[in-house]
């Protein structure tokens, strides 16, 4: 009978480590989605609405590309699956959308 090896053991726990910075920074990204997908502008003129909508998506994008860049790391993306990015990214797609809409 063989046992797994010490890197198989060690990956669960390193992957419930980079599972907490990724699941923050999805959860920062969809918040400031939400913010930017609920503001909306009283007129053409609520100038201060649209720079709501542009930081919101800003920081939406920024998150979510910091998540993103985290992946990239190879020693990351050999522990964590490609569908742990995808919510990040989905949520970076709707925010350019909103941020084009917007302006």
């Amino acid at each position: 009978m063989t046992s797994p090896s010490q890197v198989d053991d060690d990956r669960g726990c390193l992957r419930l480590v980079l599972a907490v910075p990724l699941t923050l920074l999805t959860l920062i990204a969809a918040y400031f989605c939400w913010t930017a997908l609920t503001i909306s502008p009283s007129g053409s003129w609520d100038d201060d609405a649209y720079a709501g909508i542009v930081l919101s998506c800003v920081l939406t994008l920024a998150s979510a590309g910091a998540a993103a860049v985290l992946w990239l790391v190879p020693s990351v993306r050999r522990t964590m699956p490609w569908w742990w990015i995808l919510p990040a990214l989905l949520l970076g797609v709707v925010a350019g959308a909103r941020w084009v809409v917007s302006g």
